[in-house]
């Protein structure tokens, strides 16, 4: 987790007027959107150029946690660049940067979803994005901050990363439950990210709440899919 605090002399988007806000906050969700397009650009070439299948073979070929590592390390390069770098093109790079990385991660799923259970794909997106929403809505009309799941959020994703690694390294599986307990730290940080955008982030930083609450909702993804699976 970011701290949100105000840089380069720019005023936190909780202080700003009205207009102001509802600029920032129109941006934040415009860049959002055009992530989530990206992304799916992304895949959509990934399988109709038929390059899918050799990515996901090669990635279930190799140990998952030299994926995970590397995907960490791009996240947390792409996350710091798009809240420190003065640059716009910088900010837009690591945005694109770490779009790209979530979209070669989750080949593998993906394609193992298509191959089992055409259809499963488009259920998993439409539960995420209602989800996605109706946990947006609940900041919007509460106008609550949720500042305070930062602690929470930060230990349970500790500890959720801590499960992953034994589970690769001892061979369990981390079921169901576990997916569950993912896709609500995943609703947990859709509610702190866009608590922050309402409350806590610097106004010149839209793209940076862009790929946090991109990277919520792919989290969230992710899981929900993974329960889908699980059933069939």
């Amino acid at each position: 987790m970011n701290d949100y605090q105000p840089i380069y002399g720019t005023a936190s988007v909780g202080d700003l007027d009205v207009n102001a806000r509802a600029t920032f906050i129109s941006r934040t969700y415009a860049h959002l959107c055009g992530a989530v397009f990206g992304f799916t650009l992304i895949e959509i070439f990934l399988f109709q150029s038929g390059l899918a299948e050799p990515i996901a073979r090669a990635m279930m070929s190799v140990s998952w946690l030299i994926v995970l590592g590397g995907f960490v390390l791009v996240s947390w390069l792409a996350s710091r660049t798009a809240h420190a770098a003065v640059s716009k093109p910088a900010q837009y790079g690591a945005l694109a940067a770490f779009v790209a990385a979530e979209a070669i991660i989750f080949v593998p799923l993906l394609y193992l979803a298509q191959s089992v259970a055409p259809g499963v794909i488009e259920s998993a997106a439409l539960v995420t994005f209602l989800g996605f929403a109706a946990l947006t809505a609940i900041v919007f009309v509460t106008r609550k901050d949720f500042s305070f799941l930062r602690g929470l959020l930060f230990w349970a994703g500790i500890l959720a990363l801590g499960a992953i690694v034994g589970a690769v390294l001892f061979g369990f599986s981390l079921g169901t439950w576990f997916s569950i307990g993912m896709v609500a730290l995943a609703g947990g940080a859709i509610l702190y990210n866009t608590s922050n955008v309402l409350h806590h982030y610097s106004e010149d930083r839209y793209v940076a709440a862009a790929l946090e609450l991109f990277a919520s909702m792919a989290l969230m993804f992710w899981y929900v899919l993974r329960l889908f699976l699980s059933r069939r």
